[in-house]
């Protein structure tokens, strides 16, 4: 609820703040006397229901999303060694975390990976690759889990959907202002919404997501720091430290399309592609932990 508060909150402030901005600017007067009878506050909350409504749908169906887009067969009864030690592990690192029990599944794929989901910490979702229980000791599969586990506990999938939703709100907002804008005060149409508010629009949108983007992939990599720390302190220091090397060693992989900021793992990049990274890279997040130690 005080996550919720707080970005309700930030809502309203951006809310105000803009409208600050729009009267020191004139741009009120500007629609008005070219006959724009806009109604700012009912915009807001008709892009507000649009970009939250999707953000939330999303979030509502990520675990269903995920076990068919991954393909996860989730653990009822294990069928061998690995699957229970899998499932008593998580077991006790969610009993530790003061979350409810999520449900355990696996991936079929050579690739080391690991990811959770979920509408909130006690309905959640964490899974893993058969790559990561074949390549993986023990104690390094048991810091990644924790480190999925620390995700639940902190709320990230809530989080997350909360701030796609604030920054879906304020784009699908300002490019429909910036598209009345063009519209009736540049191209002096009098008839309707015409070509100009349509392509305008259309163009801002996509111009304004860019920037929308990469707020939310600053945050991603900022809780990829925190459920580092969440890890290390469910399986211990060194283990997290020694999970992420053998993560480093090998040939990193994005999990496909929406799945890629919630794995364990991420692709290398240069750094004009930094700002869209949904994952810090390795390095930056053993250093982290071998400073705190």
């Amino acid at each position: 609820m005080t996550r919720i508060f707080l970005f309700l909150a930030t809502n309203v402030a951006v809310l105000l703040l803009i409208s600050l901005v729009f009267k020191v600017l004139g741009l009120e007067g500007i629609l008005s006397n070219n006959g724009v009878d806009l109604n700012l506050g009912a915009l807001l909350v008709m892009s507000a229901v649009i970009g939250f409504g999707g953000a939330f749908i999303s979030l509502a169906m990520s675990k269903w999303s995920a076990k068919h887009a991954m393909g996860v067969r989730v653990l009822t009864q294990p069928r061998n060694h690995t699957e229970t030690w899998l499932l008593n592990t998580i077991r006790r690192q969610a009993q530790l975390a003061g979350i409810g029990m999520p449900e355990v599944g696996i991936f079929e794929t050579p690739e080391v990976n690991a990811f959770a989901t979920g509408i909130n910490r006690n309905n959640a979702l964490v899974a893993v690759s058969s790559g990561l229980l074949e390549q993986m000791t023990e104690q390094e599969a048991e810091a990644v889990l924790g480190h999925e586990i620390s995700h639940v506990a902190n709320g990230d999938m809530v989080t997350l959907g909360l701030i796609q939703g604030v920054v879906n709100t304020f784009v699908i907002f300002l490019a429909r202002v910036i598209g009345f804008f063009v519209d009736r005060v540049l191209l002096k149409n009098e008839r309707g919404l015409g070509i100009g508010y349509h392509l305008t629009s259309i163009l801002a949108q996509m111009f304004l997501s860019i920037f929308a983007t990469m707020i939310v992939m600053w945050f991603s990599r900022h809780r990829e720091f925190r459920a580092d720390a969440g890890g290390a302190s469910l399986a211990g220091r060194g283990s997290m430290i020694a999970a992420l090397k053998r993560l480093q060693k090998g040939e990193p992989h994005d999990l496909p399309g929406e799945m890629a900021a919630l794995g364990i793992s991420g692709t290398r990049t240069n750094m004009l592609n930094r700002l869209f990274m949904s994952h810090p890279p390795l390095a930056e997040r053993i250093a982290a932990l071998e400073q705190k130690a």
